[in-house]
This record gives C-alpha cells, structure tokens and sequence, in this order.
C-alpha cells in the first residue's frame, strides 16, 4: 500500500462531478511522478470507498479506467497494483499560459447595448430547431460524402438568390465560398492576396478594429483612411493599395452610407492599381430611414470586389455561417486552401440554412426585425438625449444594429466612462479605440437588446452616475 493514507492526496470536489475520473487522475498523476511505484498495492475498492465516503462502484470505476490505460494490473475482486512502466520523461508539466487581458474594456457577451449583438430573444427557434432536426436526420446521400471545397451546392444557390434579390450582388452559385464568420474570410483573403500582390491595405478610419488585426497579423501596411458623411474618402497620395477593406452599406462604428460617387471613385482606385476591394456588408437588411443602396460589388465591372455577407448579425452569432462571393480569378487562388483545409461550417446546419432560405424564413425574419429595430433606434437615442443631451452628440443612424454618439467634451475618456457603464450591466464599447490615428471619444450602443425595460435601465443608470463618468483626460 501507498506509504501515505490516500484520502491525504485523493482530493474529491463533489461540486465538479465525475468522481470516478478525478480518483483516476490522482492515481495516475502519482505513478507518472514516481511516487507510486511498480508492483505496489492499492486499496481495495470497498476500503479506498469508505476512507472517501464515496460509493464503492465509483472507485471500481476510476480503477477500470486506470487498467484501461495500463497504469495498474489486476481485475475486479483482486487486488490492483501499479503496472511497471519505462519512467516518463524528465520535466515538469508547463505551466498553464497566462491569460491576456483585453487591450480595451470587452463586454461580456451577453450584456444588454452591446453593439454587433441582435435580439436574441427574436431569433425564430422553433423554425430553426426544425430546419436543423430536418435536416439532421435527413441529409441527401450526396451530401454525405467528400463536399464541394466552397460549400453545399444548395446553400451557395440559395445565397446567391437571396443577394441578388436584397442586395442587387451579380453572382453565379460557384463564385460562392462558405465559412463560419466573416473573419475567418478575411483571414484567408488576407493570407492569399498579401504576398501574391502587394502589402498595402486601405482601411476606414475610424473602422473595425478585428479587420485591423487580421490584417496587421498578416503582414499588412495599413493606410487608414479618414471616413466623412460619405464614407471613407479617397486618397490620391497615399500608396497604391492592395486590399481596400470598406463597409458601405453601414460603415462600422459610424453608421455612415457610401455615396454612390464616392463608390465609384473607389472602383477606379482599385481598377487603376489592380486592387482587391473587400465589401463587408455585415446587417445590409436594417435600414431604417430609406431603401439602402445596391451594394457596391453590383456596380462593379472590373473584377475588382470581394463581397462578405454573414447570418450572425441578422440572426444568431452562434450559427457561425458566413460567406463570400468572389471574382472567378480570386476563388482561383483561394480554392486549392479551401480543398486542404475546407471551410468548417457542418453539413448539415449547411443544409438548413439552404432550407431557412428558400422557404423565405429570413425574409420574414428581416422585415419583423425591420420595424422592432427602428423602433429600438428611435427609444434609444430620444432616452440617451433625454440624460445625457448635454453631454453626448445623439444622432439617429439610418441603420443597422449599432449607435454611436459622440462626447461634446472631447477630453473625456471613453474607455473609462465604458469600463464603468459596463460593470454596471450596460456592454456599451468606447469609440476611440475604433481609431489608428487622432482618435474621437464617444461610445457605441448596440440597438439588439434595446428593450423598453434595458432603456429604462440604462437611462436609469446614467442619471444617477453620470457625474462620476465625466473624467476629464486633463
């Protein structure tokens, strides 16, 4: 037997659960130490069950798994003793990494105002639920086998049906690629493009800080490029892109729609420098003020325009369905990593999202969510100028799921005031880390869970704290 009592170093946490695999980890973690050395005696199961107060199936159970592996010998109603085993390698197991703070203050994932978030409450569960069981149960033989690298044939049909018809996109079904999120698109277009034709990459500034980092992780030279009331403007001077990021439809945080003329002369830019223009037309569908303009890769007639769309924002983050429409010369480059590593999205949520589609769900889906939102920008930005008018620039956005407003004190810190609106269960986000360069204070509001009740909230929130929010840089 062990020369120390076992219920010294045998540790049972009852809250955790799986009784039976943390005996099994104690044992096993004192053989690969050594201090449980070949030939030596267990317990028996009743004896280590009463010194642990544990019942007796339980220790046989952590027992069989530990013979399983080979860490002891014997059977059920003998003893079991160490196995002899070659020593494992000299070493300590590495400690665990360390975690890496936020470099901005994140708010928790489900907290009300937290911009890129839809109305969870409102995502069609039930017709969702049977799309997926449906299909789940049902898929197409074909669809079972080894699929196409760009997605399932029915899905990328389906998409390229609903673009066309809410978006005005030109598109056949093969230029269509699936993955699970819109970063992951630009990541692989970054990786693809970047060493093939150049590393300069036009941003929107103030923009999408994810965008950013991929890029940056990449390799990239940004240019950001300062967004007005016409989205991001042209610049004559700076160095020829190769990748032009840009969100004309809503452009993120701002809210601002592309003029058509500032997207035509985009168009040139990257025609005249054979660049590629990624168009993230992420929440497209919300307008609220008028009917959006077509996105800017139907007007293109260059080659030039990568168009990403995602369901995240119109549905459900965690459905993680994105796609891309690409020049044919683009999914040229991009097909033979798609074949490798393929796109990770499920068949069969695939497949249901094919069905979600063509039985007109999110059309549906859409035009309800049209009226809540606008709604919800309305209630919103008449609460936030009723509390803080004199402190916040509060002006409605024509769409999509977000709000930003602007401090009239520009020397206000916006990470703090956020940092402090957050742990008070407001997941409002500070503006100026949208920035690369001169940053503008303010915080963004996402319009999901604007709620009567969360703007209430909010309101009430703000009016009894707002003193302490006004820190000056100064």
């Amino acid at each position: 037997m062990a020369a120390t009592h076992p219920a010294t170093w045998i540790l049972i946490d009852r809250r955790a659960g799986y009784l039976e695999r943390q005996i099994h980890d104690a044992i096993r973690d004192r053989v690969l130490a050594g201090q449980l050395v070949a030939g030596e005696r267990l317990p028996s199961s009743r004896a280590l069950a009463a010194m642990l107060g544990v019942a007796r199936s339980t220790v046989v159970a952590g027992y069989e798994l530990l013979r399983a592996e080979g860490f002891v010998t014997g059977r059920a109603g003998s003893a079991m003793r160490v196995a002899d085993l070659p020593p494992p390698p000299d070493g300590a197991r590495p400690a665990p990494l360390p975690r890496v703070s936020p470099p901005e203050p994140e708010p928790e994932r489900f907290l009300p105002f937290r911009p890129g978030l839809p109305d969870l409450d409102s995502f069609p569960h039930e017709i969702w639920s049977r799309c997926l069981s449906a299909r789940a149960r049902h898929l197409h033989i074909h669809d079972l086998g080894y699929r196409d690298e760009n997605g399932l044939p029915a899905l990328r049909q389906a998409i390229v049906d609903h673009v066309t018809r809410a978006r005005a996109v030109l598109a056949d079904p093969e230029q269509v690629i699936i993955m699970p999120s819109t970063a992951a698109i630009l990541a692989l277009l970054a990786r693809v493009l970047l060493p093939a034709r150049g590393r300069t990459v036009w941003l929107e500034e103030p923009g999408y800080r994810t965008a950013h980092d991929i890029f940056a992780a990449a390799g990239a030279a940004m240019v950001p490029r300062p967004c007005d009331a016409e989205g991001m403007t042209i610049g004559h001077d700076d160095p020829a892109p190769s990748i032009i990021y840009v969100t004309p439809s809503h452009q993120y945080p701002t809210g601002v729609a592309m003029s058509l003329t500032r997207r035509i002369a985009l168009l040139h830019v990257a025609a005249a420098h054979e660049a590629v223009i990624i168009e993230d037309d992420y929440d497209s569908e919300f307008h609220y003020a008028s009917r959006p303009l077509a996105a800017l890769q139907g007007i293109d007639r260059a080659d030039r325009v990568a168009y990403v769309g995602t369901f995240s924002k119109v549905l459900a983050p965690g459905l993680r369905v994105a796609y891309a429409v690409l020049p044919a010369w683009l999914l040229a480059m991009v097909r033979p990593i798609l074949r490798r590593e393929g796109g990770s999205v499920p068949i069969h949520v695939q497949a249901a999202m094919a069905d979600f589609l063509n039985a007109g769900h999110l059309r549906a889906h859409v035009r309800t969510m049209q009226r809540v939102y606008a709604e919800r920008m309305t209630a919103l930005c008449d609460a936030l100028a009723a509390v803080a008018g004199d402190m916040l620039c509060v002006e409605p956005a024509a769409g999509g799921l977000q709000l930003p407003v602007w401090f009239r004190d520009q020397r206000i810190d916006d990470r703090k005031v956020a940092h402090a609106l957050q742990n008070r269960g407001i997941g409002a986000m500070p503006l100026s880390p949208f920035h690369a360069a001169m940053p503008r204070h303010g915080l963004l509001f996402g319009i999901g869970g604007a709620t009567d009740r969360n703007v209430a909230r909010l309101s009430n929130v703000i009016e009894r704290n707002w003193p302490f929010y006004g820190i000056s840089t100064s």
